[in-house]
């Protein structure tokens, strides 16, 4: 299937989202402070980055993340608003390269690419399930 149709280098998405306790590196285990932990930051990344391209495939298809190269660059407190933008860069094929930074008030606390692919859901399950 050819997705270079509607998949364009240059797609973008942003997501916002409160600081919770859940969040911090120390419920995550992660570390031991209450601040927004890397593992949480990576998700609302790789969330972002979903964002930009999931809604725009058929019915049945969706992308995975394959690759992370990401730094966090400063600590985020619980009840900040941390802000996420994501931007696709290439498409080769199936395979999608992302731009991703992450803000809260401050300024940047994030950046880094990011790699998906995109998958046929009930194909990419049933050779799980042959594994």
């Amino acid at each position: 299937m050819d997705f270079s149709e509607k998949l364009k280098k240059g797609l973008r998405a942003e997501k916002s989202r409160l600081v919770t306790d859940q969040l911090t590196a120390q419920a995550l285990g992660s570390g031991g402070l209450e601040v927004f932990s890397t593992p949480s930051m990576i998700a609302f990344m790789e969330q972002t980055s979903r964002a930009a391209v999931d809604p725009l495939l058929p019915e049945g298809w969706s992308t995975v993340g394959t690759e992370l190269n990401v730094k966090h660059l400063a600590a985020t407190a619980v009840g900040m608003e941390v802000r996420c933008e994501a931007e696709l860069l290439e498409v080769d094929g199936r395979r999608l390269n992302f731009s991703i930074t992450a803000y809260d008030k401050a300024g940047k606390i994030g950046e880094g690419t990011h790699g998906r692919f995109i998958i046929e859901n009930s194909r990419f399950m049933q050779k799980l399930g042959q594994r």
